[in-house]
Order: structure tokens, then C-alpha cells, then sequence
């Protein structure tokens, strides 16, 4: 019972999600304001309805032909008296004419279809990049990209079988019934409509079947992706553990589980295959029994059971094509709903309407009783309250998961302040557009990720349209132009995926000049030097405060040592402020900034 019910609610779910995606997808068909698209889809349709009329006609002239042939010729006079070659002509330009127009039909409309494709594409992989930070880290890329490439295929095969298939195939069953009721017998209207009935019946039913196990199925193949790609990107964390039997296995797992399911799918579509052909078989024979009958009764000539016949066959080929298409568009209607519930997922980040461009003057940093938690129950900061005046440097340091990091987030707007508030030079973050907060904040993060593309690509990120003179006297001010002149290819050297032909400092370095050509009036380095090695940490920090020069910097500190220097150092301890004051005053009080001061010394030593 309760099996019967889940899957009652399952088929509902799937009608009501279907005829959500339909709703989504026919604004692409006819676009407002787009009528050039309009009058493709009209021109498509014309095409359309001239191909099926004339399928309609090149039945009655085979029999004709065929009656002429054996003296019992039936028909308008005009055309019989060009004789059965002249009428075996006429069929032949028939059929030519109908493929003809059913080519220019997908000519016109492809058109429709490709842009229909592109737009949705564009649409998705723009609204990826308004979701938030917290959703891409619960989310798996492999994933993601799966979900997008189906629903993106499913987009033009919907619309071109939505409008060439099922609405002529009703067209074509309707001409031939009408046809068949009214030149032969009502009787054979009745049998076509019992089969059609029962096919449409029979198909639909399996179908909205399998469209579970194909669900399955696609879960099963994302799994198997997300941990391919998973195991890709962790490639050298791979290789340090030994992992590869172990990465191996995992995957293996996941396609076993994919292949059971697969077979699943290709079991139930034999049992569909078989079932439409027996019962097309079945009508197709009862009706040919009859029209046999009819002409050993007299009522009916030789050509006529062949038209009979020929016009069976017409309605048998798109039927059979119904199970295909009709599969194919459930399929796509589950791909584009997991794609439409993508682009439906409300971005937790927002600009409020009309909010204006941030205008930077002097590029002060204030904080006020901030508070903050990736998870509710689970609060990262408690009330902090900062103030970083135009051109200071400011360090925040303090133990892992004291919060350091999350007010870079907050002040990058990856995540809102649950209570309190951000602003620059008095503007609240939350009240001016994120893309001039961009715009005014430039990062350099503990690990610099690089595109796959070339070292010039990779700096020129910082500044749309950046010239190469622009490019070359950053990578000059980060002290990485002389390295990157020695490459085989200089700057059109590819660093590889993520950057790992590129050593770390090299990455950083490279991340630097790309600030430098931002050219930001705040900048915030997220513990920039940790992940480098005490030389390299030492060289990378020089050109770190050459670009600090004349900037309002945050620094977020592992490593006390690189800010020593700075104009404030905040000590943040339990999402507080435990203390604040320059690195002499901190030694003085002997708090916290001084306990972890002396253990660092302590473990630097024991290093060395």
C-alpha cells in the first residue's frame, strides 16, 4: 500500500514537474519582443503541414497506379489519362516534395533551437556565478557540470519534438482516419483508434515506469562523475597516500552501482520495444485482414487495399517513433527540471534595488558588533568591532577558527553579517552593488588558483582589456617578470590546471601582479604567505608591502612574524576581540598576542 501510494505521488511529481519545465521552455519558442524567432516557428509550421498533406496524397496515388495497371482504374480523369507511369511519376514527386518541406521545416527552425540553447546555456552558467559561496562549498563541480550538460541537450531536442513530432503526429493519425471512415469503412477507424489507444496507453504507462530507473540511472552516472573528477583534482594527494587502488575501487563502486541500473533501463526498454510491436502488429494485421476480405467481396480494387496498406505503414513508422520521442521528452523533462531547480535556487547574496556604485574616497574599514555563523547553531564571530583608517595596515591574528578568515568573506560580501555591520567610508556593504565592492577590494589569497590558460591570461585577469604594457609592469612590480622571460614560451607559457606547473611562490607571485594591475584602494591578504616555504615567505612578503604601499590593507596572519610591522594588530580569540595595539604594545601587556608570540619563537627554534 504504501508502495502504491510513494509511487502514485512520484508519477504526480513528475506531471507537475513536467508541466513546469513546458512553462519554462515555451518563452524560448515564442520569445516577446523576438519577432524574427516568431516568424521562423511559423514558417516551420507551414513547412510542416505542407509535408503532411502531401504524405496524404501519395497513398491514393500509389493505388491508383496500381488499379491502372490492372484495368480497374479509379480516379479524377485529368490524372488517369497520363497512365500508370505518368501517376508512378506524380508519387515520386510527391514523396520528394514531402522530404523537401521536412528539411526546410528543421532548416528554419534550427535556427530557434541553437539560440533557444545558447541563451539557457549563458543563463545558467551566469546564475552559477550569482549563487553563493556557501552553496558552491555544499555543492561537487562534477556534479554541477553533469546537471548543466543535460539540461542544456534536452533544451533544443524538446522544442524541435515538441513542435515536429507530437503535434504531426496527431495531424498524420487524424488525416488518415478521416481518410480511411469515409473512402472505406467506419470499421477501420474504429480499429486504428483501438490501437493507437491502446499504444498511446501501453507507452505512456512503461514509460513514466522507466523514467524512474532512468533517474536512478543519471544518479548513479553524477555519483560516478563527481568522484572521477574529485579524484582529478586531488591528483597529487592521490599519489603522496598511495591512494590509486584505493580511488580506483571508490570509483569502481560507484559504476557497478550505475551499470545495475543501466540494465535496469535496457531490460525495461526491450519489454517496451516488444509490447508496441505486438500490438501495432496486431492492428496492422486485423485492418489488412479486412481490406483483404473487401476485395475478395468486390467492394474494394486492388489499389485500394494497397493504399490501405501504405497508409498502416504511415501511421505504424510514426507510432514507433512516439515510444522513442516520447521517452526522449520525458528524459528531457527530468534533465531540464534538475537544470530549472538549479536556476530557481535563490542566490543568498543580493543587490537591493536600485543600490548605487560604492564610492570609494579615502578606503577606511569599519566593523561594528558583527555577527556571524556558517551555521546557526554554530556561531564564528560574537560581536566584533574594528576600525581600519584610510592607508593603515591592520593584522588579525589568532587561533584556527577564531573567525580571521570569515570577516574577509563578510567584507567581500560571500556572506552577509547575520547582526551588525560592514562598511567602507561609511557605506554599508549590504547598500551598494557588489560589483563595485569587487571593484574596490583586491585579494591575494593562501593559495593562489590559476587558470588553465597562459601566465599573460593569468595576470591579465586582474583588469579586463589590461594592455600588454600594463601586464609586464605588474608582473615587474611583483618581481616575477625576469622568471617568467625565462619560460620556453614567456608570457604565453601555459601554467597548467589550477596552476600546478607554477611552484608556490611562483603562483603567488602571479597572483600579486594581478592585484597590482586591479589596482585596488583596499586590500586584503588572506594569510597570503603561509603555505610557502621561510625563504620564499620572506622574499614574497617584500613585494607584499610594496603593493600594501599607500593602500588600507587587512592582513589575515598565521604566522606572527610577517606582521610585526603592522599599524594595529587585532587579536581575535572565541569570535571576540581579545586585544588590539601595535606588536610592541601587545609584547608589553602580555595577553594573548604575547602567549602565541613566544610559542612561535619557540616552535621557529626547535624548527631550526
Amino acid at each position: 500500500m504504501v508502495t502504491e501510494v510513494s509511487d502514485a505521488r512520484l508519477k504526480q511529481d513528475l506531471r507537475k514537474d513536467g508541466f513546469h519545465v513546458l512553462r519554462k521552455v515555451l518563452p524560448y519558442l515564442w520569445p516577446e519582443g523576438k519577432a524574427w524567432v516568431k516568424r521562423r516557428v511559423v514558417f516551420a509550421l507551414g513547412f510542416l503541414v505542407l509535408s503532411k498533406i502531401i504524405a496524404m496524397v501519395s497513398a491514393p496515388l500509389m493505388g491508383m497506379a496500381v488499379d491502372a495497371l490492372g484495368n480497374g482504374a479509379a480516379g479524377p480523369a485529368w490524372l488517369l489519362g497520363v497512365g500508370a507511369v505518368g501517376i508512378t511519376l506524380a508519387y515520386g514527386i510527391a514523396r520528394l516534395l514531402n522530404v523537401g518541406f521536412q528539411q526546410l521545416r528543421d532548416v528554419v527552425f534550427a535556427v530557434v533551437g541553437q539560440r533557444a540553447l545558447r541563451m539557457l546555456a549563458l543563463e545558467t552558467f551566469t546564475h552559477i556565478h550569482r549563487l553563493s559561496m556557501r552553496y558552491h562549498i555544499t555543492r561537487k563541480t562534477g556534479g554541477l557540470s553533469r546537471i548543466i550538460e543535460r539540461g542544456v541537450k534536452g533544451v533544443e531536442f524538446l522544442l524541435r519534438f515538441l513542435l515536429f513530432s507530437i503535434g504531426p503526429l496527431i495531424l498524420e493519425l487524424l488525416f488518415i482516419s478521416g481518410y480511411l471512415a469515409i473512402v472505406f469503412s467506419v470499421w477501420y477507424l474504429v480499429v486504428v483508434l483501438v490501437t493507437i489507444a491502446l499504444y498511446t496507453w501501453f507507452t505512456f504507462a512503461v514509460t513514466e515506469w522507466r523514467v524512474r530507473m532512468r533517474k536512478e540511472m543519471n544518479d548513479q552516472d553524477t555519483d560516478a562523475n563527481q568522484k572521477a573528477i574529485d579524484s582529478l583534482l586531488n591528483f597529487e594527494t592521490v599519489k603522496y597516500f598511495g591512494a590509486e587502488q584505493r580511488e580506483a575501487s571508490r570509483y569502481d563502486s560507484a559504476m557497478e552501482k550505475y551499470v545495475a541500473a543501466a540494465l535496469k533501463t535496457s531490460y525495461s526498454l526491450a519489454f517496451l520495444n516488444f509490447g508496441q510491436s505486438l500490438l501495432i502488429t496486431a492492428g496492422l494485421v486485423t485492418v489488412m485482414v479486412m481490406a483483404a476480405f473487401g476485395v475478395q467481396n468486390g467492394t474494394m480494387t486492388v489499389g485500394g487495399f494497397v493504399v490501405v496498406n501504405a497508409y498502416m505503414i504511415q501511421i505504424t513508422m510514426p507510432l514507433n517513433f512516439l515510444g522513442t520521442v516520447y521517452r526522449e521528452i520525458r528524459q528531457s523533462l527530468v534533465d531540464m527540471g534538475e537544470m530549472f531547480t538549479l536556476l530557481e535556487q535563490p542566490a543568498e547574496v543580493t543587490d537591493k534595488p536600485d543600490a548605487p556604485a560604492l564610492v570609494v574616497t579615502e578606503g577606511a574599514v569599519r566593523l561594528e558588533d558583527v555577527h556571524f555563523g556558517y551555521d546557526a547553531e554554530r556561531p564564528i564571530l560574537k560581536g566584533v568591532s574594528l576600525e581600519v583608517h584610510a592607508g593603515q595596515t591592520v593584522a588579525i591574528v589568532g587561533p584556527s577558527g577564531s573567525g580571521k578568515s570569515t570577516i574577509g568573506r563578510l567584507l567581500f560580501r560571500f556572506y552577509d553579517a547575520s547582526a551588525g555591520g560592514l562598511s567602507i567610508d561609511g557605506q554599508d556593504v549590504r547598500d551598494v552593488t557588489q560589483t563595485s565592492l569587487h571593484d574596490a577590494i583586491g585579494v591575494v589569497p593562501q593559495d593562489t588558483v590559476l587558470f588553465n590558460d597562459t601566465v599573460l591570461y593569468n595576470i591579465a585577469y586582474g583588469k579586463a582589456g589590461a594592455t600588454r604594457a600594463e601586464i609586464e609592469e605588474a608582473a615587474k612590480a611583483a618581481k616575477i617578470h625576469d622568471f617568467i622571460m625565462d619560460l620556453p614560451d614567456g608570457y604565453e607559457t601555459t601554467v597548467g590546471e589550477r596552476g600546478l606547473k607554477l611552484s608556490g611562490g611562483e603562483k603567488q607571485r602571479v597572483g600579486i601582479a594581478r592585484t597590482l594591475l586591479k589596482n585596488p584602494p583596499i586590500l586584503l591578504l588572506d594569510e597570503a604567505t603561509s603555505a610557502l616555504d621561510t625563504e620564499t615567505e620572506a622574499d614574497i612578503q617584500h613585494s607584499l608591502r610594496d603593493m600594501a604601499h599607500g593602500r588600507t590593507t587587512i592582513t589575515i596572519a598565521h604566522r606572527l612574524s610577517t606582521i610585526s610591522d603592522a599599524d594595529l594588530i587585532v587579536v581575535l580569540e572565541n569570535g571576540v576581540v581579545a586585544e588590539q595595539g601595535t606588536h610592541d604594545a601587545l609584547l608589553a601587556r602580555d595577553g594573548r598576542y604575547a602567549s602565541l608570540w613566544h610559542r612561535q619563537l619557540a616552535e621557529d627554534e626547535e624548527a631550526a
